[in-house]
């Protein structure tokens, strides 16, 4: 399957500096920002640099640093906003949405680290 990348899309025009954010974390590969809507006291966004589009174009095409590079990028995160729960803190939930059935608003691959409070259930039964 052929990916088709926006670069017009908010995380590609924050990722060239056009549009503001506030920055939790940046390595060579990923970066790390505040969700501008967030959904618990904690909630970080984790992007690749890279052109991807969901979770699985990014698995089956990114280089092996850019995965390694993100990889670690989410757990740094967890760890810089507390929630670590090997470290004392109470947890974590991480989500990425891919296609129109999960609702994805952003067509550039992401996670959403989410903590502070605690989360219910991730689904109901339909």
């Amino acid at each position: 399957m052929a990916y088709a990348y926006d670069d017009q899309n908010i995380f590609a025009r924050i990722l060239r500096g056009e549009i503001p954010n506030k920055t939790v974390l940046e390595t060579e590969h990923s970066l790390a920002f505040h969700d501008v809507r967030p959904q618990a006291p904690d909630h970080v966004l984790v992007i690749p640099k890279g052109a991807y589009v969901t979770y699985d174009h990014f698995a089956l095409e990114a280089s092996e640093a850019e995965i390694v590079d993100f990889t670690r990028a989410v757990g740094e995160v967890a760890k810089i906003i507390g929630a670590q729960p090997g470290e004392g803190g109470k947890g974590f939930r991480l989500i990425s949405n891919a296609g129109e059935h999960a609702i994805q608003e952003v067509p550039h691959m992401h996670v959403h680290v989410i903590a502070g409070r605690p989360l219910g259930r991730l689904l109901e039964p339909a």
